[in-house]
């Protein structure tokens, strides 16, 4: 779990906007953020992370194409004062089917068996699973009998004619429930912790969940008029998931997010461009600064136009199981940083200390897990003296 959670640590909101305001002054505050979010700023602190407005510095001149004497280096560690904690199960399951009071009692707590070095900032993930957009629009979703981590949506769309244009269900139990989750989350987090939004596996994703892969992939080539139409509405239902889910939790307009297409692994250049990218970039442009999820070795096609996209700016690949670290995709991030994006390095202490030899500091975030708060501080002298 906690490596899990690591990796969404590090795809928060990155710009002071993000941080939560009292609710007192929530009126003002959120017109505010929504006009600019690089100028908003909260000077609550966060219990969790005392060093947050330091933390948010340093987010900042990264995004700016700058650093602060070494680059972005997020570093969790055990909190000794939880020594014997059990963790709460917040898995998908309990998020989807759970008592949401107990759940978001058991986030926070599970975040404070964490303590929060460098740039790693304590944050509830909020997701009912990859495919929960498709169930938004009607699907549902089924869970493995073996993990309550893993789940999906099961396909719907027999022809695309009867369900066109794709509509989030205003009424739908599962959306009004995350909408739930949201608020409740917020207000526990305020002053606490930082939300994420939710998995945004929407553009061909979406179409993906919601039609089933193998006629997905006959449609792009049988009737590409329809992917169109198809396409047009999932980026509605984008705009309208962000709008929605940002209000739930008090959020300003251009919070950032992580963003995605596992389906390019499937479709080449030419469907990528047609259908992916401008989805993508329009996402990037609704949600201001962005992470983006490229997962896998099939995805890899697709590395030139990652790197000239607009608004993709934190490339962050994922090898998949079996395919090494990042050790081993050395070539591709430099690659990356040399086209001007920066990439994500996640990994142990000692490999992103080789990894730092190598790279533009000012390009690159790691992300790794120390054994206790004086490794992390070492780890941290040892990137300024060496940067």
């Amino acid at each position: 779990m906690l490596e899990y959670d690591q990796w969404h640590l590090n795809s928060l909101i990155f710009s002071k906007a993000y941080a939560r305001v009292s609710l007192k002054s929530m009126r003002y505050e959120r017109v505010r953020c929504m006009k600019d979010y690089e100028t908003c700023s909260s000077k609550k602190q966060l219990s969790l992370k005392p060093d947050y407005d330091e933390a948010l510095k340093r987010w900042d001149a990264f995004w700016q194409g700058d650093m602060i004497d070494r680059p972005i280096v997020s570093i969790t560690a055990p909190n000794p004062a939880f020594a014997d904690y059990e963790p709460y199960p917040d898995n998908y399951y309990n998020r989807v089917n759970g008592d949401l009071n107990a759940l978001t009692d058991g986030v926070l707590r599970n975040a404070e068996s964490n303590l929060y070095l460098g740039e790693a900032i304590p944050s509830a993930f909020l997701s009912f699973g990859c495919d929960e957009i498709a169930a938004f629009c009607g699907g549902a979703l089924s869970f493995h009998p073996d993990s309550m981590d893993t789940n999906w949506s099961v396909p719907f769309v027999e022809d695309w004619k009867d369900v066109l244009p794709l509509k989030i269900q205003e009424q739908d139990p599962l959306w009004q429930r995350m909408l739930t989750y949201i608020s409740l989350m917020a207000n526990k987090a305020e002053g606490n912790m930082l939300i994420n939004p939710i998995d945004l596996h929407t553009n061909m994703d979406l179409l993906l969940a919601v039609r089933g892969a193998e006629s997905l992939c006959l449609d792009l080539l049988d009737c590409p008029e329809t992917i169109d139409q198809a396409m047009a509405s999932a980026r509605q239902v984008f705009m309208d998931v962000w709008d929605a889910t940002r209000k739930a939790g008090f959020l300003p307009r251009k919070s950032g997010a992580t963003l995605q297409c596992d389906f390019s692994c499937m479709i080449g250049t030419d469907m990528f461009r047609r259908w992916a990218l401008p989805a993508l970039e329009e996402e990037a442009e609704i949600v201001g600064r962005v992470r983006y999820h490229w997962d896998g070795p099939g995805a890899l096609i697709h590395a030139d136009d990652l790197i000239a996209s607009k608004g993709l700016y934190l490339l962050d690949y994922v090898p998949g199981e079996g395919n090494g670290t990042h050790a081993g995709f050395l070539n591709l991030f430099k690659k990356v940083q040399a086209g001007g994006k920066a990439v994500a390095v996640h990994g142990s202490i000692e490999m992103i200390k080789w990894m730092h030899t190598e790279l533009d500091p000012t390009l690159v975030t790691y992300s790794t897990r120390a054994d206790s708060a004086q490794e992390a501080e070492q780890l941290l002298e040892w990137f300024r003296k060496h940067t």
